[in-house]
């Protein structure tokens, strides 16, 4: 069975990357308690592409702001659907913003989706020469 992506682009002022960073933090130790098998957020870096279309443009995202790539992994949908169950219950998710214009960002900015995986490539561990 192919594994469940939820995927996550959100548009981020700089001066609040440290505060996301920390809530960000608490949420993949959540995340990963209930049984998602990995929790990425990434900070734009190169985004100045010279191909296709920018993070940038698609966000019209302003110099003070970068954006967020960020994806959580599941063994399928259906336990995608029950670890988001268990999550949007958790107090400790409840208790890092309870106002939404407390948030890092602005949650109207920010695009999701859940995604089923068609192509899985990964590097082979080498084995350690003796």
């Amino acid at each position: 069975m192919p594994e469940y992506v939820d995927g996550f682009v959100l548009t981020i002022p700089k001066k609040n990357i440290a505060a996301y960073k920390k809530m960000a933090s608490k949420a993949s130790k959540i995340w990963l308690e209930f049984g998602a098998l990995d929790y990425r957020e990434c900070v734009g870096d190169d985004l100045k592409t010279k191909m296709g279309l920018s993070f940038t443009k698609l966000t019209k995202s302003k110099p003070t702001e970068t954006i967020v790539f960020a994806w959580i992994t599941y063994k399928s949908k259906k336990h995608r659907d029950a670890i988001n169950k268990k999550i949007m219950s958790d107090p400790r998710i409840q208790a890092m913003c309870p106002d939404p214009k407390d948030m890092p960002f602005d949650c109207n900015r920010m695009t999701y989706g859940g995604f089923t995986t068609l192509v899985h490539g990964q590097a082979k561990k080498k084995k350690k020469a003796r």
